[in-house]
């Protein structure tokens, strides 16, 4: 088992949310599934598979997997891998016996402060999105 650190969090959350973009692209052809909901091709909420749902919102998706319900918000360029600290204290509450120092919403955000300001994390420069992105 990971142990409980904020960079192993981030890095399950985005293996979550590669796991249910890359299901949606199975069944829909694209990963951002957005645009077919707003042209009323798909409608809001859905079934992926067997034991797969999703649910749009705003600029973002809740995909129900069976285990873990995953939260993420599209970014710029249609981009899958951003974060923020609001979806990373979603995940851990869904995960609260691996990730139960983060179901604290006040010490996950400390501790995502500090991470911001190593500059291990940076939003896309000239976009307006609010996510994060690990930087190389």
């Amino acid at each position: 088992m990971r142990a409980q650190t904020l960079e192993n969090l981030i890095a399950e959350y985005l293996e979550q949310v590669k796991k249910s973009t890359d299901l949606l692209e199975q069944v829909f052809g694209t990963k951002n599934i957005l645009s077919l909901w707003r042209s009323k091709k798909i409608p809001q909420r859905g079934k992926v598979a067997d034991d797969v749902t999703y649910e749009l919102h705003g600029i973002g998706c809740r995909v129900y997997l069976s285990e873990i319900c995953v939260d993420f918000d599209y970014g710029p360029d249609e981009r899958v891998d951003g974060f923020d600290a609001w979806r990373l204290y979603l995940y851990a509450c869904e995960t609260p016996l691996k990730y139960k120092k983060y179901t604290n919403k006040e010490s996950l955000e400390r501790e995502f402060n500090a991470y911001l300001k190593k500059g291990k994390a940076k939003k896309v420069e000239g976009s307006t999105s609010n996510l994060y992105f690990i930087q190389p």
